[in-house]
């Protein structure tokens, strides 16, 4: 297990770079082409070049092929020196079977930005679990950047910040001012119509100032990796980063539950809980907090409700392995850690 104070760190993005693109699970490139050809497009004129995965327009039902194919596509994104930005186009459900044959070698040996979200939590976690490099909790190349303006310019933004601006100070993440989930547009050629916005009610439940490194993702796929050696160990101060998607109230008390159950609320110091994509309360009228805050049982953890790192548009970059802090007090949340190099 590598070392928590010697993090193997990445190089900034620069205009011109190469990102490589890859579908460890759903096909999305085949089953939504105009959304991928969107996201395709809006990073090639910002300047990047984009190199295509092995697997781009294949589908192999409901994946993009074989594990052996899929690990394939991954490790070769991860050997080409030219590629220093390897995004997933989507998540799904099948990431973690990638894990035993990925090449943990060459990232040590040229370590690059991995981004991703949703399912693609396995690779982010087992990557820095097996070779400490600082992955990130960010935007999908077809799911983020194929969405429409102006909430994929919000999402843009935060890429930038994170990943191509060099901060002399901890970084400070300014919350979006509104954010949605609503399903519309996901494969049209044009908007069929603007999508409801709702107003951001992020709430930071709790006092005082914590810092600690900041581990996590979305917790229904961590559950496929969890107490392997590519799930990372959950040390006491860190703060716990989670969020989920589409799931109805009964699976969420379980997630939550498993949390439980496992020591984890004894040891992490704050919990960062995303907004949840389209949540069903089975006719409760509960939210994702009400559920969390009855399995804690009155066990106080600060806990910020609502971060915009999610399934939900516009999406925040977070980099996991590194430092935060979060101020209840002030209500703000910074990098502290460094994260790039």
């Amino acid at each position: 297990m590598p070392s928590s104070t010697t993090p193997l760190l990445a190089s900034a993005l620069k205009t011109g770079d190469t990102i490589g693109f890859f579908s460890a699970s759903s096909p999305v490139t085949a089953t939504a082409p105009e959304r991928f050809s969107r996201g395709k497009k809006f990073l090639e004129e910002k300047g990047f070049v984009l190199k295509a995965g092995s697997l781009t327009g294949h589908s192999d039902h409901y994946r993009s092929g074989s594990v052996a194919a899929r690990a394939e596509e991954f490790n070769q994104l991860i050997r080409d020196p030219q590629v220093r930005c390897v995004m997933s186009t989507i998540g799904g459900n099948n990431s973690n079977s990638l894990l035993p044959f990925l090449d943990y070698d060459a990232l040590r040996a040229d370590p690059k930005i991995i981004i991703g979200y949703s399912d693609t939590t396995a690779l982010l976690a087992g990557i820095y679990a097996q070779t400490g490099l600082i992955t990130f909790y960010g935007p999908a190349l077809a799911a983020s950047f194929g969405e429409f303006p102006p909430l994929v310019d919000e999402t843009w933004g935060s890429f930038t910040d994170i990943l191509m601006t060099r901060h002399n100070a901890p970084y400070r993440y300014s919350l979006p001012a509104h954010w949605t989930d609503e399903k519309l547009n996901w494969n049209d050629v044009t908007p069929v119509r603007a999508k409801k916005l709702y107003a951001n009610t992020c709430r930071f439940l709790g006092k005082g100032r914590i810092e600690g490194r900041v581990i996590g993702g979305n917790l229904n796929t961590m559950s496929g990796i969890w107490g392997s050696p590519y799930m990372p160990e959950i040390r006491q101060g860190d703060i716990l980063f989670i969020e989920d998607s589409l799931l109805n109230i009964a699976t969420v008390e379980r997630s939550f539950a498993m949390l439980k159950l496992n020591g984890i609320f004894d040891r992490v110091s704050a919990i960062l809980l995303g907004k949840h994509e389209l949540f069903d309360s089975a006719g409760t009228g509960r939210q994702p907090v009400d559920v969390l805050l009855e399995v804690l049982n009155g066990q106080e953890i600060p806990l910020v409700d609502g971060f915009d790192c999610c399934h939900t548009h516009p999406i925040l970059t977070l980099p996991l392995g590194t430092d935060i802090v979060v101020d209840f007090d002030r209500q703000h949340i910074d990098i502290s850690g460094q994260y790039l190099r």
